[in-house]
């Protein structure tokens, strides 16, 4: 098994640190109190005049929540995200709760709220993977969507598992070492693109 802590340059939260986005996930089931607080995390995120837009649909393996969701994958995922025990959809509600109006940071909101969601679960000792290779039309269609969601990532959960069980390219991938943008390619002073005197040396 393997354990990729961030390689920072300053110091961090241990939690985040270690969260990572693994493919090769345990078959051992998610604890129901773990999923619990995951989602008692997710309902305290922030969020724009506190509309909180965030909504999931759980499944489980064994369920055919869970046999939906996958359906929904592209099949590069699907080779993999079979591995994780808990699949997620993360849909997030396009207008505000009491009007027609466009609420504009819907998809921030949600996105606030799965990071809470990341960081209680490495808290718990679970990892989480965030996809975006998936098919809207058939979330919507398994699970009758109102259309003023819509679905916005699919998320596997799962304690962490051996990457010998992938496939080889996605072996290799999961084994290669993690790397992020320098600082001076997005931290900005001034104006856009110029770089900001904060981690000169």
């Amino acid at each position: 098994m393997i354990h990729k802590k961030a390689k920072t340059k300053y110091p961090i939260h241990d939690l985040l640190e270690k969260r990572w986005s693994p493919r090769a996930f345990h078959s051992k089931n998610i604890e129901k109190q773990k999923l619990q607080s995951l989602f008692e995390a997710t309902r305290w995120s922030p969020s724009s005049y506190n509309q909180q837009p965030w909504r999931f649909i759980v499944g489980q393996k064994g369920e055919e929540t869970y046999d939906k969701i996958m359906d929904s994958l592209v099949e590069f995922n699907q080779k993999w995200a079979t591995t994780a025990p808990v699949l997620v959809v993360t849909l997030g509600r396009k207008f505000n709760n009491n009007s027609d109006d466009n609420n504009l940071a819907y998809q921030y909101d949600a996105g606030q709220a799965v990071a809470n969601m990341t960081v209680e679960a490495t808290n718990l000792g679970l990892y989480m993977h965030q996809m975006g290779g998936f098919d809207p039309k058939k979330i919507i269609q398994h699970f009758d969507v109102p259309i003023q969601y819509k679905p916005l990532t699919v998320l596997a959960l799962g304690y962490i598992g051996n990457p010998e069980q992938l496939e080889g390219g996605i072996q290799q991938a999961e084994k290669a070492e993690r790397d992020r943008f320098a600082f001076d390619d997005f931290i900005f002073s001034g104006r856009f693109g110029e770089k900001s005197g904060l981690f000169d040396e």
